[in-house]
């Protein structure tokens, strides 16, 4: 009995850490948009050195991932107007911040995005 229950505790051992060490993957419903922020200015064109809490975040971005597309009245979905990689411009208060892996990351909406950049 002793065998059976170490080699039960070895096996979820090895189920812990190949968790620990794998990338989670985001793919978003719908008309959403996976997007990642570009780093906020360090210093302003004056040469001032701006701390943390004076940085405005920036209302630019790279489109990382697309959901499904709206889903319209007829059952179809519509296609996004955006695509992977483009650089865009997007509303102050939109979407919903996230960190995955150690990136921050916004999720919104499709007509959050205001521009594409380029």
């Amino acid at each position: 009995m002793a065998k059976g229950k170490a080699g039960k505790a070895k096996a979820s051992k090895a189920k812990g850490s190949k968790a620990k060490g794998s990338k989670v993957k985001i793919r978003p419903l719908g008309e959403k948009v996976l997007i990642q922020r570009l780093e906020a200015e360090e210093m302003t064109a004056g040469g001032i050195v701006l701390p943390d809490a004076a940085k405005e975040k920036p209302q630019r971005g790279t489109i990382r991932a697309l959901g499904d597309g709206k889903l319209l009245d007829d059952g179809t979905r519509a296609k996004f107007q955006v695509k992977v990689g483009d650089a865009v411009l997007f509303a102050s208060y939109a979407g919903t911040e996230i960190k995955v892996n150690g990136d921050e990351l916004m999720l919104m909406d499709e007509s959050d995005i205001l521009a594409i950049v380029g």
